[in-house]
């Protein structure tokens, strides 16, 4: 199965995506993640102003198959939250790399260490 990964992100290999728009950074779970996961029947996400540390919890994905953490690609404060889906959760299903995102933040570091597109596909082959 082919799955859709924009080669304008970065990745984790915890399914996570970034994308830097205007010095803040986008973050989402993958195509691949909401595939695995099922339909999508609620989002917990932090709270505005929280810091988040690389690599730790920020929410949690729950589907009709399981209960998946989210994890932050990196450090920095939140400074929106995507509260529609507190009402549509299954905009993370529908449109994962758009409409689905989840929060942005005010980054305290560089998107070079994560996985770039080609590594993320090779990883979910």
């Amino acid at each position: 199965m082919s799955f859709n990964i924009p080669d304008d992100r970065r990745y984790l290999e915890s399914h996570e995506w970034t994308e830097e728009r205007d010095g803040t950074v986008r973050v989402g779970i993958t195509d691949f993640a909401q595939d695995e996961l099922g339909d999508v029947v609620f989002v917990e996400l932090p709270d505005i102003g929280d810091d988040l540390d690389a690599e730790a919890a920020f929410g949690v994905v729950e589907s009709i198959k399981a209960v998946s953490d989210l994890y932050a690609p990196i450090g920095g404060e939140v400074t929106a939250i995507n509260e529609t889906l507190f009402d549509a959760p299954e905009l993370v299903n529908d449109d994962p790399y758009g409409e689905g995102w989840m929060i942005e933040l005010d980054a305290d570091g560089s998107l070079d260490d994560l996985l770039t597109p080609e590594e993320y596909e090779e990883q979910i082959e």
